[in-house]
């Protein structure tokens, strides 16, 4: 059998569909409180972000308000807070601290403040969520005052207290204040935030997740600065396009024109794309998420984490069995340098351009060879990695390397079961495949639907690595036994 029996370039409107980037925002463990106006010579402090919350809480709002109207209060609370860390909106500017405890520019914090104990509870059930509109990721910059001494554009604090007592829930209140087109993100990661600079400058060559990020800030300054020039594609590589517009931007700013990114070039595109968006403002530039989604839904960078991320890393280990240039590496489902490298490699190997972002044309590329070299194994010669649901639902008609994933652990299931009619990995959702599953899903009591949803997905991979991985040998009895099935 040829080694390239078979390889053909399936339809990429149905392959390529990678699982976008989806910006994940961490709840800081601790935050660094200025005790004082920016420019004022003061003190800072770094204490927990939940003892954080729970004091300006209670610098700023009465145990006595109803619990509806705390609630509201405090998610607005947390949102500025979250804000400010998440758009460096200090530090950006060149502060080593995070917020500010003078009111003028952010909240009131109290140093050694007592604490009441109602806001606490409340405090401490929601400290991880905040407010976020509806086209935007970024935590909103929930602005409010007591709305009897003061008054602004968001929310006021007493008036949370009429709506309260008038029936209002949490989110009703908020929608009142900040509009009908906000949520409230629940459940945020908890854990250490550090400085979004990389600890290197980006320079010509570079492929990253932060390479991507920064010419997306420098196309959108770009439409109040017309004079940098534009980036062509948005892929995250640091071509000639990029570097030509960081040396713009450096020059408009007065910054050395070097044409790379260090700390302070990073810095001031962070500061200069706040300022155009107004993202530290209530009414902030939206569809930022969207865009970003759009950007990087078919490209994989140094940095991603997404489920794909170790399909990609496991064909580059096929691959370096065959190809000395071609290095193994961990499979972690982590795109880190060493995935990095070893792209680079492979699309030197195979004549690409060497950029070390794994763009449609080398992740078909990368499928291709693979396929050509699984398809000439048996089933129980294939040993594939944990792999992660991608997100997509699979189907009849449906082409894609995943499938052929599917079908690859199916087909050694098969050995052992009998029932499960054997089929022919291609990378094509047919109908001998629809039946496979359905089958399988029959015998795991999974509604026989015949598509690869979450359930069926991991059930299948569950399954694969208990029967791959425990010694059994297949064909030798007729069904899977109990410990498979639970």
């Amino acid at each position: 059998m040829s080694l390239y029996k078979r390889t053909k370039k399936l339809n990429s409107a149905k392959t390529l569909e990678f699982v976008p980037l989806t910006p994940v925002i961490t709840v800081p463990t601790q935050i660094t409180v200025h005790l004082g106006a920016p420019d004022e010579e003061a003190e800072n402090i770094t204490i927990s972000y939940l003892e954080y919350i729970r004091n300006v809480a209670s610098s700023e709002l009465y145990p006595t308000w109803p619990e509806n109207a705390l609630r509201a209060n405090i998610h607005a609370i947390t949102s500025v807070a979250m804000n400010r860390i998440v758009t460096e909106w200090y530090r950006s500017r060149g502060y080593d601290f995070d917020i500010t405890n003078s009111v003028q520019y952010d909240q009131a914090f109290v140093p050694n403040r007592g604490i009441y104990d109602s806001i606490r509870n409340i405090a401490d059930e929601i400290f991880t969520q905040y407010i976020v509109r509806d086209d935007q990721y970024y935590p909103l910059f929930a602005e409010f005052c007591d709305g009897r001494i003061s008054q602004c554009d968001g929310l006021y604090q007493w008036g949370t207290v009429d709506l309260a007592e008038q029936g209002y829930t949490p989110i009703e209140i908020l929608r009142y204040y900040y509009g009908e087109d906000i949520t409230i993100v629940t459940d945020a990661p908890v854990g250490t935030v550090e400085p979004t600079y990389p600890g290197e400058q980006l320079t010509f060559g570079d492929s990253s997740l932060n390479v991507l990020v920064m010419q997306f800030y420098l196309e959108r300054i770009r439409v109040n600065y017309p004079a940098i020039p534009s980036i062509f594609p948005l892929d995250g590589y640091y071509g000639a396009y990029t570097e030509a517009s960081v040396s713009e931007f450096q020059r408009i700013f007065n910054l050395p024109v070097t044409g790379t990114i260090d700390q302070t070039t990073w810095y001031r595109i962070i500061y200069i794309y706040n300022a155009v968006t107004r993202l530290s403002e209530l009414a902030a530039e939206g569809a930022l998420l969207n865009q970003l989604i759009e950007i990087s839904s078919e490209v994989y960078l140094e940095g991603d984490v997404r489920p794909g991320t170790e399909i990609i890393q496991y064909g580059l280990n096929v691959l370096s069995l065959y190809y000395q240039t071609i290095p193994e590496i961990p499979i972690t489902g982590i795109f880190d340098s060493k995935t990095r490298d070893a792209v680079i490699a492979f699309q030197q190997t195979m004549g690409l351009p060497a950029t070390g972002t794994v763009t449609p044309e080398t992740y078909q590329t990368l499928y291709d060879n693979v396929y050509g070299i699984l398809d000439t194994l048996p089933p129980e010669a294939v040993y594939l990695p944990y792999l992660r649901w991608t997100g997509i639902v699979y189907s009849l008609g449906h082409e894609s390397p995943e499938v052929y994933l599917i079908q690859e652990m199916l087909s050694y299931i098969s050995l052992a079961v009998p029932s499960i009619s054997p089929i022919e990995p291609n990378g094509i959702y047919d109908e001998a495949t629809q039946e496979a599953v359905r089958t399988f899903q029959n015998i795991e009591g999974l509604e026989p639907t015949g598509i690869v949803d979450e359930e069926t997905w991991y059930k299948i991979e569950e399954v694969y690595r208990r029967q791959r991985f425990s010694g059994i040998s297949p064909g030798s009895f007729t069904e899977l036994p109990e410990t498979i099935q639970t």
